[in-house]
């Protein structure tokens, strides 16, 4: 009995491994880092808008310091404001998938998956004018089809390298010192310009840290880059 426990176990372990690990390979592969030249770089993305109040705002920083990001965004909320998606695509800014309602995928069907990826999918497009190249997967958790679906969308599922807990209220400051203290060159950073539950809720200090995060990393070496196609 021991062996069939303890390969049950390790089973057990490799599908929690890839259901929960942002950058697991078990359920397919996840670019979670670009290609980094002599001059160090970067990649920004922003998960879970458009949102009314902070995406504007870091577009407008964006603008000023003439960098591009990539905006993950929920096809629900980009019904709701597609003039704002709209902005952030004539501006030049990577538009991905992020699904529709942002509930977590690990436990859900195949045909589920495909709907809430194919709704954010058309959402984008309707709003536009773009298809998405890039998916990821809200909170990162993926089933052993999330990927596969994405992929059949023509979407490369994307994790991410420092997540800076930006969703937390630990003010700017602390936004902008995680985000330039943590970054290593191809890193891809995760920041938040709405938020997946509540499609007015609070990103503003991640608004607030954008210019210093730029300026830091700047400051750092660092140039940036949207993610390779």
């Amino acid at each position: 009995m021991i062996l069939p426990v303890a390969a049950a176990t390790a089973a057990a372990g490799v599908a929690a491994y890839g259901a929960f690990y942002r950058n697991s390979p078990v359920f397919g592969t996840v670019l979670h880092e670009i290609p980094s030249s002599d001059r160090a770089t970067v990649s920004l993305t922003f998960d879970d808008g458009p949102n009314p109040y902070a995406t504007p705002l870091i577009l407008d920083a964006l603008g000023r310091a003439g960098v591009r990001a990539t905006f993950f965004f929920l096809g629900r909320h980009v019904e709701r404001w597609p003039e704002i998606a709209r902005r952030a695509a004539a501006e030049g800014h990577q538009i991905a998938n992020h699904g529709y309602f942002h509930r977590k995928l690990h436990f859900r069907s195949v045909a589920y998956v495909r709907d809430d990826l194919g709704r954010g999918k058309r959402a984008i497009e309707a709003a536009c004018g773009v298809t998405p190249g890039f998916f990821r997967a809200p909170h990162g958790f993926r089933s052993p089809w999330v990927t596969a679906i994405a992929s059949s969308l023509g979407e490369q599922t994307v994790g991410w390298s420092l997540g800076v807990w930006d969703t937390d209220r630990t003010g700017a400051e602390a936004v902008v010192a995680r985000t330039v203290e943590g970054a290593r060159p191809g890193y891809i950073l995760l920041l938040h310009d709405g938020d997946g539950y509540d499609p007015i809720g609070d990103r503003l200090q991640t608004a607030q840290a954008v210019p210093g995060i730029v300026d830091g990393l700047h400051d750092r070496g660092f140039t940036f880059a949207t993610l390779p196609k």
